[in-house]
């Protein structure tokens, strides 16, 4: 019996209760549909209902068996129903009735036995009503449905009859002439859903069935002729039918490239086509000359897909210009996750495209631009596409192809800009120039004159105040450094100096027109050159330049305070000392090591200003005043808080791991920033307090122990009492405060061991509340924390002391997260947990019972036996629906595998669904493990394919030698 197809509808009991107390249920259904017409259209309903219900109950609410024991009653009984709807169709001329029929056979057709459809005079009958326009949609799904039943080679005479009819009465019903997305667009409703399902039965056809058409040359043309429809159809402005066209172009081509791409490898090339035979080398010959005539007979279907791909090439991220419903140029507002996913598959199926043939690639998109430059083709949806499909293929070229390409390109958009006119149309060809440039850090690389002109380029653009042009040319710059740093601090042939010390002559005027955020971003970029120059003395004057706009309007604000405080409250003021902090940050992000003597001349005024902000929050706060903590001005002033310690934070993890740097920055830090913590009242407390911290522990690990006991007192108690209280509350704090809490366990375990019992107590109580919180990074922080504790505490002298107080306390909150089903994403990790608590009580190291002799009057032999059966009683007190026998024999397994961990997984994850608390569930969780090993593999592919993964993506340190 065939498998069902998923398929979606109202659930409801009772046709399925009649069924089983009424044993002639269809039997008296179908006499009574002999009776007259109306009666018959009623009981074609209920048949069809019939139908939905059965694959409804395999959703989960029934067993398999009974699924299976229902699937075998309706197939024993699926001939009455077979003979009853051939016979109304044959011999009703109500349309109502017809439709109903057809209906109901399009609710059973996908897994009734396939002798009912290929072995009898349905698919004959079905095809009569094609041609009929008020059944034509009807039939067409009931074509669709058989069209995608898949099961071997049995029936493929049937099928390339049932194709070439079908051709033979599309070409009356939709003359292979007919602009079909026109059509599409004034036709009605039952025209455009005859469209679309057009498209279904296709691509379900070509999906299953197409290499049955490909075998015998007198199916070609009709081959080919279907797949022009699909072509055309592909074109309908629609975006769920373009969608259903793009999977199956998609698939299709990875398919022929893959075969293009195995050529030197027969045995993947075999296995591909469904072949087994010994590989002996007429064979190969023959398999290679297959693909080789297989894609000539798909060259012109490929080179129109070219074609159709670069027409409606959906947005890249990258680009921010878009057209409103108005038809205005803007600024986009929100990302659209749909165009983004569309943007992907059509990228990579261009990429596929290309590699099967890079001539015809390079030809349809030059000539598609010089239409541009003559304005023939000229229109600001045309050139989007176009250049989003150029942009899209970058890294898919050999290099002396994409250079020559490029230069064309480049060269084109730059006239065009040059020529047209009007301040929209400039707007979207300089989008298109930057997102174009932006991809092809290659050819930017060896290509200097082009590299400083596209750079040149973007610098005019930042004085562009149409809205998205600045932030795209600020964006595309940052890109091109980071991928061609080095280039602009060397000195080119035919230059007098590195361009970056001609960029720091003019950074003034260069920047006069861009935002602050803008700014940023171009000061990380000139940052990132910096970075690449070599020399230290050049490097630091680069930084000095770079850096005297903001330090010069620092030095002058810190020389004001000197002479009257009150000068810091300003709140101009307060905002210009967040701006130059956040310019600050910004190098810092791109220099790392190197910006180590800019922030030695601001650090300590830093501090001072740092102190002064947060007494003013304090003493705003204490006044009491409604809402003090939310007015804007307390909001302004921790933001100064806030971005100081981002700067120090950014420096110190982006800083080289030199301990001179950590004795120089983190002393002066202890009160400024942790008495201060300390000290403030709970709403005025920063959490990037407990995340620069964290930072500084895992940076300077155990050169960190003396400092831990002063951090500890500084935050522990006084974070636990702000983010214990519920779920909500302070929300940012949680998680910096178990991430520090990690890095303390991981690089500063002895400190922890110094720490009182009761102390020690207020450690483990918060971890087990952290891996209980709904939040996932929060639960899943806890769960790193605990299993860091449990492996360092199994290695310390206090190894029988920590286990005997809080081992069966881990085991029973661990397995309550496991199995509560809101905590499915820690599964890796409640493994993990688990197997290290099994392991330790075999290996001995716990030389001390775990049980309390006092409470449990008989003496285990050893540990292991004691919690063989405290885990049976957990287990079988939690999940009474499971008996003793069967709780037993999993923790026994638990046991027996405990030292292989795909085996002790497999166990978990078997009584989970077992428990029946999963059985109903989205369980992907659980095997998320393994879903990440596949999405490696897809990438270690992707790598494979040039182009495929581009170039912005690919860290390549070697990329700028």
């Amino acid at each position: 019996m065939r498998p069902p197809s998923e398929q979606k509808g109202c659930m409801s009991t009772s046709l399925i209760s009649y069924w089983f107390r009424w044993q002639s249920f269809i039997p008296d259904l179908v006499a009574a549909a002999k009776t007259s017409e109306t009666i018959c259209e009623n009981c074609m309903a209920i048949l069809k209902l019939l139908s939905e219900e059965v694959f409804d109950f395999s959703r989960g609410e029934m067993t398999q068996q009974k699924i299976k024991e229902l699937k075998q009653s309706l197939n024993s009984e699926f001939q009455l129903i077979h003979e009853l709807c051939l016979y109304v169709l044959s011999a009703s001329q109500r349309i109502e009735l017809i439709r109903a029929t057809l209906s109901t056979l399009h609710a059973f057709l996908s897994w009734i036995p396939l002798g009912y459809i290929f072995e009898s005079t349905l698919l004959e009958t079905l095809l009569k009503f094609f041609p009929v326009p008020s059944s034509r949609n009807l039939t067409l799904q009931c074509l669709t449905e058989v069209a995608s039943l898949n099961f071997g080679d049995y029936y493929n005479v049937q099928y390339v009859k049932m194709y070439n009819i079908f051709m033979v009465q599309l070409q009356t019903i939709l003359p292979p002439t007919t602009n079909i997305p026109e059509a599409y667009a004034h036709g009605s409703g039952e025209e455009q859903a005859f469209i679309q399902n057009l498209a279904l039965f296709f691509t379900s056809f070509y999906k299953f069935h197409i290499r049955v058409l490909e075998s015998s040359q007198e199916n070609i043309s009709a081959l080919l002729m279907g797949l022009e429809y699909l072509i055309n159809i592909s074109y309908v402005d629609d975006t769920e039918v373009f969608k259903v066209c793009l999977d199956y172009w998609n698939s299709l081509i990875l398919e022929l490239f893959d075969s293009h791409h195995n050529m030197d490898n027969p045995a993947v090339t075999a296995n591909m086509m469904g072949l087994q035979v010994p590989l002996l080398p007429g064979i190969v010959d023959g398999l290679c000359a297959q693909l080789l005539q297989r894609r000539r007979l798909y060259a012109g279907t490929m080179s129109k897909l070219r074609m159709l791909m670069i027409c409606r090439m959906a947005k890249p991220e990258e680009v921010l210009i878009v057209e409103d419903e108005n038809g205005n140029i803007v600024r986009e507002t929100m990302k659209d996750n749909d165009v983004l996913v569309q943007y992907k598959i059509m990228r990579e199926t261009l990429i596929y495209l290309s590699h099967l043939d890079h001539e015809d690639t390079e030809k349809q998109m030059l000539k598609k631009l010089s239409k541009q430059l003559s304005g023939e083709d000229w229109t600001w949806n045309n050139l989007n596409t176009l250049c989003w499909a150029i942009g899209s293929i970058s890294g898919s070229m050999m290099e002396e192809q994409e250079n020559r390409f490029l230069v064309m390109v480049i060269r084109d958009l730059l006239n065009l800009c040059e020529i047209t006119k009007g301040k929209d149309n400039k707007a979207v060809i300089a989008s298109n120039i930057m997102y174009v440039v932006g991809q092809y850090p290659r050819f930017l690389r060896a290509h200097w004159k082009f590299l400083k002109t596209v750079v040149n380029k973007l610098f005019e653009f930042m004085h562009e105040t149409h809205p998205g042009v600045q932030d795209m040319a600020c964006d595309t710059f940052l890109k091109i450094v980071q991928k061609c740093k080095r280039k602009f601090v060397i000195v080119q042939v035919g230059e007098n100096e590195p361009f970056v010390s001609e960029l720091l002559s003019a950074l003034a005027t260069t920047v006069a027109d861009l935002e602050p955020h803008q700014i940023h971003s171009f000061y990380e970029s000139v940052g990132h050159m910096i970075q690449a120059e070599s020399d230290p003395h050049k490097r630091d004057e680069y930084l000095q330049r770079l850096m005297a706009l903001p330090n010069q309007k620092w030095g002058e604000i810190i020389g004001q305070a000197r002479q009257s405080v009150d000068f810091l409250k300003d709140q101009d003021v307060i905002r210009t000392v967040l701006n130059i902090l956040q310019t600050n940050t910004s190098v810092a992000s791109s220099l790392g090591t190197y910006f180590l003597s800019q922030i030695s001349l601001i650090f300590l005024d830093m501090l001072n200003v740092y102190r002064m902000y947060s007494e003013l929050i304090s003493s705003s706060i204490a006044e009491g005043v409604p809402f003090a903590s939310k007015t804007s001005y307390v909001k302004l002033l921790r933001s100064v808080k806030r971005e100081t310690l981002k700067l120090i934070e950014t420096f110190l993890d982006k800083a080289e791991d030199q301990p001179q740097i950590g004795k120089q920055f983190v002393p002066p830090m202890m009160d400024p920033v942790l008495g201060d913590y300390a000290r403030n009242m709970p709403d005025a407390r920063e959490s990037e307090v407990l995340s620069l911290f964290a930072t500084i522990i895992n940076k300077y690990k155990a050169a960190m122990i003396d400092d831990v006991p002063r951090i500890f007192e500084a935050v522990f108690q006084c974070t636990l009492e702000m983010i214990t209280k519920n779920f909500e509350d302070y929300p940012e704090h949680r998680l910096k405060f178990f991430s520090l809490l990690r890095a303390i366990a991981t690089h500063c375990f002895p400190a922890l061991i110094q720490l009182s019992s009761q102390q020690l107590k207020l450690v483990m109580d918060s971890i087990i509340w952290a891996f209980r919180h709904t939040e996932r990074n929060i639960a899943e922080t806890g769960l790193n924390l605990l299993l860091e504790m449990l492996r360092n505490f199994q290695a310390s002298e206090f190894c029988n002391q920590f286990y005997r107080t809080y081992f069966l306390t881990i085991e029973q909150e661990i397995f309550a997260v496991l199995t509560d089903t809101f905590h499915k994403p820690g599964f890796k990790l409640h493994v993990l947990i688990l197997q290290q608590l099994f392991c330790l009580v075999e290996n001995g190291l716990l030389t001390e019972p775990l049980w309390d002799a006092a409470t449990v009057p008989f003496q285990y032999p050893n540990n292991e036996m004691f919690v063989r059966e405290y885990t049976i009683k957990l287990l079988t007190t939690s999940f009474p629906n499971m008996t003793a026998a069967e709780v037993t024999q999993l923790v026994n397994g638990l046991f027996d595998s405990r030292n292989d961990l795909p085996t002790f997984k497999n166990h978990i994850r078997d009584f989970l669904v077992q428990s029946k608390e999963f059985s109903a569930q989205d369980n992907k969780d659980l095997y998320a493990e393994e879903a990440a090993v596949q999405r490696e593999k897809e990438r270690q592919r992707m790598l494979s394919i040039p182009g495929l993964i581009a170039p912005n993506e690919i860290q390549d340190e070697m990329l700028d030698s």
